[in-house]
């Protein structure tokens, strides 16, 4: 999660989303900073909000709730502890205590909202807008079964939401990005600088001489825990995958084309599609009648403007059979000529009237050119089934004592035994080892493990399983300076390179900013001048970042210097700096004003509802918390 974090505030976009988070955070302190707030509660409530109380039955169904969107989301199954490493209950509780102290607000205030408002607010929401942009009731109606609630118990809750919006929206409204931020973020983002540099090389140094013992022991004293052994396991593993028991060639003929007949239209070439055009008909004599008029000669486009039916009406477009929702519009359309009109058809909105324009046929592969895929398709769903098949045996070994290795023998396979590796998964000549089955979950077991625990088997990704038995363990030590001794050379030999480089480059700045030119300085060391004309501190012209971030570091005109790829150190004069002219209807900063002015108003709004509670008092209880989503991970408590 944090190299996520990571990542999305490296652009300027991200930053100020990231902005949006902080004011979360800010809210959750204003909450769990709170001291002495654990005593004096019934088992039922989870927390008090001034006059106001949240139960244990409130949280339950919010956190249980927002688990299942988070499964939907990720598409697979979360537990009770992985949800909470994300902080999810945390996430629960604070939302819930901040939309109380909203809540008491607003009654103190006196606000209201009649049951009228509330129904054109919510006819109005676009969360329940459907394809035509106005409120849809199916769509309404699946949203409430998403959330578990009932017509009423939605219009309750949806009161308070549209109550407290409007106390947010009073805090913040008309509140507009200052010009002076955005011309900082496009000043930010659009500055272009042109540099010329050389580029300095280890092969400019004079010749390093070896260090002297003495040297060598002081650089090794300074820093003795870069020399140290890693911790190395001995494990026995066995595996058994889909992809590591299917055999195509146990697959006929015959089954391989019978599939291909399947799929062969879906999977091995494209399916035929048709451009439809269709009229919907309110009962089945208006739809007769306009029958009778193409038959009698009237365009199917003539009917369709006597309608005044548009073409976003009448046309569903270029589809294949299965894009079209309506089974009976379908089967007729598929089984038209084209340029023909079907009969009316009966559909799921009235008789229909189809008509089919053109046809795409399908283009498919020949069963000679995709037997192999089919084989080998087909082998490893046959072997999904066969995997259960062995895992169920080698379980039954392993209940009745025997080790992993004498249960794989009698299962008619083999372990492997990796003789060391550590947890990086470098073996012991410092290769990295990357063919095991589910490498990163097997090391982190193996390393989590000891010798004669019995483990718990990994499931694999694809649907096999691997099981591991840890056969010893060869601890972490400080090597000692014999032991070390090539490796300090080379690291102090490195980092000598590194120092003579940096006082070359600085003296050579020295020069630049004495008032020698980056010409004159090229020929003096022999070095190729060259021109950046285009950087950016997004990157530009193939710089290393590092240099990018020092040329933005200094004033236009400076002189400087910075490490390089490799050993080698830049030496760079700023020669020009251009900002274009702010165009404060662009998209791009449109799109940074509203992502700025949203991280202003959750920030506005943290800090309220700070004062809030400050003002109403806020208490939880941890136990109750932990009893409402089940279970503790954290002795001393969760908050």
């Amino acid at each position: 999660m944090l190299d996520g974090m990571r990542k999305a505030s490296q652009n300027w976009i991200g930053r100020s989303i990231m902005a949006v988070l902080m004011g979360f955070i800010i809210l959750s302190f204003a909450i769990w900073g709170i001291g002495d707030i654990f005593r004096g509660f019934t088992s039922s409530t989870v927390a008090t909000v001034g006059t106001q109380t949240i139960t244990a039955e409130q949280v339950r169904f919010a956190y249980q709730t927002q688990l299942q969107r988070m499964q939907q989301q990720f598409r697979r199954a979360i537990t009770n502890e992985q949800a909470r490493a994300f902080g999810l209950d945390r996430q629960i509780v604070t939302r819930l205590v901040a939309e109380a102290s909203l809540d008491q607000r607003a009654t103190s205030l006196g606000l209201a909202m009649s049951t009228e408002d509330l129904a054109d607010a919510v006819r109005k929401d676009p969360a329940f807008a459907g394809l035509t942009g106005k409120f849809d009731v199916s769509r309404f109606n699946e949203a409430l079964r998403d959330a578990g609630l009932s017509e009423q118990a939605f219009i309750r809750e949806q009161r308070k939401v549209y109550l407290r919006r409007q106390i947010a929206e009073t805090l913040s409204g008309g509140m507009k990005t200052p010009k002076a931020t955005l011309a900082a973020v496009h000043r930010y983002r659009f500055e272009t600088r042109a540099i010329d540099y050389v580029v300095l090389p280890d092969s400019a140094l004079d010749a390093i001489a070896p260090a002297a013992q003495d040297v060598l022991q002081k650089f090794y004293d300074d820093r003795k825990t870069a020399f140290r052994t890693a911790e190395y396991r001995k494990f026995v593993t066995l595996a058994i995958t889909p992809e590591g028991i299917a055999d195509p060639t146990k697959i006929s003929d015959d089954d391989a084309k019978a599939r291909y007949e399947r799929v062969k239209g879906e999977k091995f070439g494209t399916a035929e599609k048709r451009q439809i055009q269709q009229m919907v008909f309110a009962n089945e004599d208006e739809a007769k009648a306009a029958s009778q008029k193409i038959k009698d000669g009237a365009s199917f486009q003539s009917i369709a403007q006597e309608r005044k039916l548009s073409d976003a009406d009448v046309n569903l477009g270029n589809v294949t059979r299965g894009e079209i929702a309506d089974a009976s519009v379908a089967q007729a359309a598929f089984t038209l000529a084209a340029g023909a009109v079907s009969e009316p058809v009966k559909g799921q909105f009235g008789y229909v009237l189809v008509r089919v324009e053109a046809i795409q046929p399908e283009s498919v592969k020949n069963f000679a050119d995709v037997a192999g895929q089919l084989k080998a398709d087909l082998a490893l769903e046959r072997a999904k089934g066969q995997v259960q098949i062995l895992r169920d045996k080698i379980e039954d070994e392993r209940t009745s004592g025997k080790t992993l290795t004498e249960a794989a023998q009698i299962a008619g396979m083999q372990v492997r035994t990796v003789e060391g590796i550590t947890a990086a998964g470098l073996d012991k000549a410092g290769n990295l080892i990357t063919d095991l089955a589910e490498r990163d979950a097997l090391l982190k077991a193996v390393f989590a493990s000891d010798v004669g625990v019995d483990n718990d088997t990994i499931n694999g990704s694809t649907g096999g399983v691997v099981w591991f038995e840890v056969a010893g363990v060869e601890p972490a030590r400080q090597l000692t300076f014999d032991e070390a001794k090539t490796e300090v050379e080379r690291n102090w030999k490195d980092e000598e390179i590194a120092r003579r480089l940096s006082e070359k480059a600085d003296a050579l700045v020295e020069k630049i900013k004495s008032g020698t030119s980056m010409e004159d300085l090229a020929k003096e060391t022999g070095l190729e001048l060259k021109h950046a004309g285009s950087v950016q501190r997004i990157g530009g012209d193939e710089l290393p970042q590092g240099v990018i971030a020092r040329v933005f570091a200094l004033p236009s005109g400076s002189a400087g210097s910075a490490s390089g790829d490799g050993f080698t150190r830049v030496v760079f004069k700023i020669t020009d700096s251009q900002i274009p002219p702010v165009d404060f209807d662009s998209d791009t900063i449109k799109g940074a004003a509203d992502q700025i002015l949203a991280a202003m108003n959750e920030d506005i709004l943290a800090q309220y509802v700070t004062k809030l509670q400050t003002d109403q008092g806020v208490r939880i209880n941890d136990a109750a918390v932990q009893a409402a989503i089940g279970g503790n991970t954290d002795p001393n408590g969760l908050f």
